[in-house]
């Protein structure tokens, strides 16, 4: 399906939540740019049975790097930064799922890409938000799950909380965050310019139980 052929992203993203959003924009045409530090990122290597591999490629990879481009860039080089500002002007949507501060260390913030590129698009998904209280706790799927409830409404009624099978904060994260870029895209069909995204895999989770706690709170029965 080529609906957003000629849009092009940058991919900034590892593990699963940000990946999946750039993967569901290559599915749908895009032109997306994987960029990797030297050696490869961590989902080349983490948490993958060897027999489950193929060679050096992990289920992981296979999955979720899927019709994109790829380049090894060290951010923190000045080779390496040259490649990256001159992607960043290519670019009409930068993704990265870093914890809060990272990019700010980097220097590839939404401030520093909004210079390079007025029309930009930047997704950023986080745990927990950019902003308030929770911003620097760190989030896996399972902890999200929990958070939000979800792990409660999962498994026997009277047993304990079960977290669901798939990484489903992970993989819900990314869906909202394709679809916060596409509105972001829109917008700037309108007035010309860029924008931040910014996705909690906690708010999407509790976005997607909103039916169960409206119940609960109309009935008082649990959900």
């Amino acid at each position: 399906m080529n609906a957003l052929e000629g849009l092009r992203v940058v991919d900034l993203t590892t593990i699963v939540s940000g990946p999946y959003a750039a993967a569901i924009l290559a599915d749908l045409g895009a032109d997306v740019i994987k960029i990797e530090p030297p050696g490869g990122e961590n989902s080349r290597r983490f948490g993958e049975d060897p027999s489950l591999m193929m060679g050096s490629l992990t289920g992981r990879i296979m999955s979720l790097q899927r019709n994109k481009r790829g380049i090894a860039v060290d951010l923190r080089s000045e080779g390496g930064r040259e490649v990256f500002e001159g992607l960043v002007r290519w670019a009409d949507v930068v993704v990265d799922n870093y914890r809060p501060g990272v990019t700010e260390r980097l220097r590839i913030d939404y401030p520093v890409l909004k210079a390079l590129n007025p029309r930009v698009i930047a997704c950023s998904i986080t745990g927990y938000g950019l902003t308030g209280t929770g911003r620097d706790r760190a989030a896996l799927d399972a902890t999200v799950q929990a958070f939000a409830g979800v792990m409660g409404m999962t498994g026997d009624p009277d047993g304990s909380p079960v977290r669901a099978g798939p990484l489903y904060s992970d993989l819900c994260a990314g869906m909202a965050g394709a679809l916060g870029i596409l509105a972001a895209l829109a917008s700037r069909e309108r007035n010309g310019e860029g924008q931040h995204v910014d996705i909690s895999m906690l708010d999407v989770q509790m976005s997607l139980i909103n039916y169960h706690a409206v119940m609960h709170l109309m009935s008082g029965i649990p959900t």
